[in-house]
């Protein structure tokens, strides 16, 4: 795994909300290294979110704004269905 994708990682598990953590941390975890250059692009895009956004769009509490609402945040959805997402 390169440089990039192991900060990545990392990042995706260590962003201090616990709910947050497990779903972007197990999501990396499982499908970083199988996402296309332009979705790891997403994928860090997502990351410089706020984590109470984050979730709202996961759980589908909020709509994402279109720039988020992307092929990646499908996948991530899908990965692990979030509490409260219908």
């Amino acid at each position: 795994m390169d440089v990039r994708l192991k900060k990545l990682l990392f990042r995706s598990a260590h962003r201090g909300t616990k709910e947050i953590d497990l779903i972007l941390g197990g999501f990396a975890a499982d499908r970083l290294e199988s996402l296309t250059p332009d979705q790891i692009d997403r994928f860090e895009a997502l990351l410089e979110t706020q984590d109470p956004n984050l979730y709202d769009w996961l759980a589908g509490l909020a709509p994402p704004p279109p720039e988020y609402d992307t092929d990646v945040l499908a996948m991530i959805r899908a990965h692990r269905r979030v509490p409260g997402a219908s």
